[in-house]
């Protein structure tokens, strides 16, 4: 596990960046940082994957882009993840098996280093737990149509260069959003996603910037 890596880990045990980091990238304004009485009962949990790994030298993470469907992420890039089922005992348990079965990737190969700040999504009504993971070897990616239209693998490199970062006015649910987003490979990374990636990257400046 390279030194940086291991810096990365031990940042994670303790105070991490939050809500401030988070809302470098998040609408504004925003529908809501927490439940409120416009949906009914309590949020359903969810978990997502970071899963960090060298791709010919540099570090990547995947992204999915999701398949178009009746529903208020449709066609979005978001990371690997989904809703706790029954069987999951926690939130890392949670992430494992919804990549491994939307992109194949092997939970026994993923290193786990810890969990960033749980971000609550208002469009869809769920309290999101990002896990951050490590693999030393590129995964053999295998993607499940039904869930994943396609698969972007993004460069730490590409995520930290501020000319992948963009800001436009968008209409959202009827009113005009100041929206930061990514641009990368063509693809607008924006909403929850961005936001998670946000408080990673914070975390990532303040350890040892990778290469």
């Amino acid at each position: 596990m390279p030194p940086w890596i291991q810096a990365l880990r031990r940042r994670l045990r303790g105070p991490l960046p939050g809500r401030v980091a988070q809302a470098r990238m998040a609408p504004c304004p925003r529908p809501g940082w927490e439940p409120d009485v416009s949906h009914p009962g309590p949020p359903r949990e969810g978990a997502v994957l970071i899963l960090l790994y060298p791709c010919q030298g540099p570090i990547h993470l995947p992204l999915i882009r999701r398949p178009e469907y009746n529903g208020v992420h449709s066609g979005q890039i978001g990371l690997p993840g989904g809703g706790k089922e029954a069987g999951d005992p926690d939130p890392v348990a949670t992430a494992l098996r919804e990549a491994q079965e939307e992109i194949g990737v092997d939970p026994a190969a993923v290193t786990v280093l810890g969990e960033l700040t749980p971000l609550y999504i208002w469009a869809s009504h769920f309290q999101v737990q990002p896990v951050v993971g490590w693999t030393p070897r590129r995964p053999h990616f295998r993607l499940d149509p039904q869930e994943v239209a396609g698969l972007l693998e993004v460069s730490l490199q590409e995520l930290r260069d501020p000319a992948n970062r963009e800001e436009e006015e968008w209409m959202l649910r009827g009113r005009r959003v100041r929206v930061p987003f990514f641009r990368i490979q063509g693809q607008v990374v924006w909403g929850a996603t961005a936001m998670i990636l946000s408080e990673l990257l914070a975390l990532l400046e303040e350890t040892l910037a990778p290469h």
